[in-house]
Formats: structure tokens, C-alpha cells, sequence
């Protein structure tokens, strides 16, 4: 954007932070503090922060759309991209088709040509689609594959979706069980570092468990570790993982999807990581 008078100077932004030239044009170190009140500083100050939460917010309902199997049609998709902060996020992602089989690497929208996309082949192809899928990684076969071609292609994601962690539900595994175990049992000095370690992963707390929200075959499932909801500062610990569907109700192992099972074994496995080593490494 262009230079804007403040005072004797003049100030823009240059790649989200304010910079300020004199009077001779020459663009000095730091922006003076005695234009730290000027409006033209202050508005543009503004400006940057809400530039940042539009960037977390574009992220933040990306993954939600993934997270969720949540098709976006593509007028939506075209409306968007011309936005810098909507194209960040959205460039690179893996599309598929209605039948679940991966279309390529989203490149572009456009109202008039549709998708544009990096097929396997490496091949720019155009498609469009009434909706677009997003698909979580959990449900791409050969991932590894996928992950591998896209380092060749130099794909950066900023939405964490190829190289998001996956857990698959184990063979084996007891489908009449109600809770998962492996990460329960990790000790916290205090409830609220906690709850912190539940609000930086991105979750949230609700009646002293952690919860995710995830949609299989059109329902919610939500997972849910219990963290404790007593004085922020007594001595806490994880609980068992379970799911529970949309009426509160806990589901048996074996009624859980790919999806759910997948963030909630991740979001169990980002808490019990943040757990008291030294506590551990005494008792032993």
C-alpha cells in the first residue's frame, strides 16, 4: 500500500508491520515513539491486527471444514481466493472427488474456469466441481505416497492436512470398550497448566473435560479427555479418551469413525505430551 502522512513523516506497511520514511524519503529503523498516537500510525496499527486475526480465522475454518468433512461448494472457494489470506491457506491443499480418489493439488479458483489443480502426473488440470472436498488425511490412502510427492513438488500447507498426525483405530482392538487408556494417567502440578496445554492445542474445556468436534457420515462426535474442573491450582491428571455422540451419550469403540478416532487420539496424545516428566523420572 501507499506511503501515508504522519506529522512529518510518512508510514505504510511493509509485509504486516508499520515502517516510517523522514521527510527525505529515507525509511528510518523504527517508527518515532512521538508518533506512537499520531491516527495514521494507530489506524494502521489496528489494520495489522486485524489482518492477523483474519489469518488465524481463515486457518481456523479451513481445518474446520477438513476436520469436519465439510464439502464447500465452489462458488464459495472462487469468492475467496482473491483474498491473500484465504489463497494462503487454501493453495496446496489435496482435493478429491465425489469418490473419495484424489483430484491433484489446488493451484487456483476461478469463477469462469473452475479449479485448478496439480494432478498425480504433475499435470495442471482444470475441474469444477459443484462441491469441493477437503478430505482429513486420515481418509487418503497411501498418505506416505502423497506426502512424498508433495516434498517433490515443494507443496507447503499451512493447514495441517498431509502432514497432520494420524492415528488409526488398531486392529484388534475391543469394539465394546467405551474409553481408551493410553494416554491417561499424565500428571499435571496444576490444573491450570493444564487447561493451558488444552487452550494452546486449540481445544476446548468444557465441564472439566477437554473436548474435539468431529462429524462422521453426517453426525457430530465429539471426543473428550477429562482434565479436572476443581482449583486451578491443585495437583491434576488425564483422564481415559472417549467419544460421546451429539446427545452426550458414550460410544463403544467400534462406533467410532476414522475421523473422530483419529483427533482424539491426537488431541489425548497433544496433552499427555505435556505432562511432568521430572515427577515421573523421581517416581521411577
Amino acid at each position: 500500500m501507499g506511503w501515508v502522512t504522519a506529522g512529518d513523516y510518512e508510514v505504510a506497511l511493509d509485509e504486516g508491520k508499520v515502517v516510517c520514511r523522514n521527510a527525505t524519503g529515507r525509511r528510518l529503523k523504527s517508527v518515532p515513539a512521538k508518533l506512537a498516537d499520531d491516527p495514521a500510525v494507530v489506524g494502521l496499527r489496528q489494520l495489522v491486527e486485524w489482518l492477523e486475526r483474519h489469518e488465524r480465522q481463515c486457518l481456523s475454518d479451513v481445518e474446520r471444514w477438513m476436520v469436519r468433512s465439510l464439502p464447500v461448494p465452489l462458488a464459495v472457494l472462487t469468492r475467496v481466493w482473491p483474498d491473500p489470506a484465504w489463497r494462503s491457506v487454501l493453495r496446496d491443499l489435496v482435493v478429491t472427488g465425489a469418490d473419495g480418489e484424489v483430484a491433484g493439488f489446488l493451484r487456483d479458483a476461478d469463477p469462469e474456469r473452475g479449479l485448478g489443480l496439480v494432478d498425480l502426473d504433475g499435470d495442471t488440470v482444470r475441474v469444477a466441481p459443484d462441491l469441493v472436498r477437503l478430505p482429513h488425511p486420515v481418509l487418503l490412502e497411501d498418505l506416505a505416497e502423497l506426502r512424498e510427492f508433495a516434498v517433490e513438488l515443494g507443496v507447503e500447507q499451512r493447514a495441517q492436512q498431509l502432514f497432520r498426525e494420524v492415528w488409526h483405530r488398531p486392529a484388534g482392538l475391543d469394539a465394546e470398550a467405551a474409553s481408551v487408556e493410553e494416554y491417561a494417567g499424565g500428571a499435571f502440578k496444576e490444573l491450570r497448566f493444564l487447561h493451558g496445554r488444552v487452550t494452546q492445542l486449540g481445544h476446548r474445556v468444557r465441564g472439566g473435560y477437554a473436548v474435539c468436534s468431529a462429524w462422521e457420515d453426517g453426525r457430530a462426535v465429539e471426543a473428550r479427555v477429562w482434565v479436572g474442573d476443581y482449583d486451578g491450582y491443585e495437583e491434576t491428571e488425564t483422564g481415559p479418551l472417549m467419544w460421546t455422540d451429539a446427545a452426550g451419550r458414550v460410544l463403544k469403540l467400534g462406533r467410532v469413525g476414522p475421523v473422530a478416532w483419529s483427533e482424539g487420539m491426537r488431541m489425548a496424545a497433544g496433552l499427555y505430551a505435556g505432562r511432568d516428566i521430572e515427577d515421573e523420572e523421581r517416581a521411577a
